[in-house]
């Protein structure tokens, strides 16, 4: 009866040992489980690294931008530099970005380009001529000031203009366009002393153009009194010579 017992008490330390042993095995086999978790949830940490350090990144580069580093980027698939303020600008700092309008510049008329006539005015005795200056430049031109006008020698000066005569605004001959001056040569009085010419010079001192030679339009010539003469201005429009002086 006695060895029974032992051996009952033998059994049942043994089964309590592997007991123990299994619950330990437990214990550890569960550690190791809940190790194996945390290194599960570890790359979960880790994944949200990379979103975390990109951010920062934009960051940095807004703050380059804001700074006008220049730095470059890239839209809708293109590529681009960052340009300063101020670069559409001219280099000449003008602010212009197409071409330059610069002001038409209208040369001066020439005896060259021109073709200079005259015609008889107010009929019997024939007191009044009108010179015609016809542009065959083919360009834009501008008449000034009178004719310089030597109806005799040059001893005997020039014709001599009339003031009220004078344009208000600038005489511009487009091609095919004429400009006119009426001119005095006497009074028409019958002791009136008078000379004949049958030519004379127009001289476009004003201009610096040169001078032209103009054939009397009567084949007897024109009675011209030196103390009557007079001419009017250039004007861009035909004038009856006898109602201006």
């Amino acid at each position: 009866m006695r060895t029974f017992r032992n051996r009952t008490t033998v059994l049942a330390a043994a089964t309590t040992a592997a007991l123990a042993l299994t619950l330990t095995a437990c214990g550890d086999n569960g550690s190791g489980t809940r190790s194996e978790g945390a290194a599960a949830d570890k790359p979960a940490t880790a994944a949200a690294s990379p979103a975390e350090s990109g951010k920062g990144a934009g960051a940095e580069k807004a703050a380059d931008d804001a700074a006008g580093t220049g730095t470059t980027g890239t839209t809708g698939g293109s590529t681009g530099t960052a340009q300063p303020a101020g670069a559409a600008k001219s280099s000449d700092g003008s602010g212009n970005t197409g071409g330059t309008s610069a002001k038409a510049t209208v040369t001066l008329c020439t005896a060259q380009g021109l073709k200079i006539t005259a015609e008889r005015q107010d009929g019997p005795p024939y007191t009044h001529l009108t010179l015609s200056a016809k542009n065959t430049s083919g360009t834009s031109c501008e008449m000034k000031e009178y004719p310089h006008i030597h109806f005799l020698d040059n001893a005997r000066g020039i014709v001599p203009p009339v003031a009220k005569s004078k344009p208000q605004a600038p005489v511009i001959l487009e091609p095919g366009q004429s400009a006119y001056a009426a001119v005095r040569m006497s009074e028409g009085g019958r002791k009136e002393t008078t000379e004949t010419v049958k030519e004379f010079t127009v001289t476009l001192k004003a201009n610096g153009g040169g001078m032209a030679v103009v054939k009397s339009p009567a084949a007897e010539g024109l009675a011209v009194n030196p103390q009557k003469w007079a001419t009017g201005y250039w004007t861009p429009e035909l004038r009856n010579g006898a109602d201006d002086f």
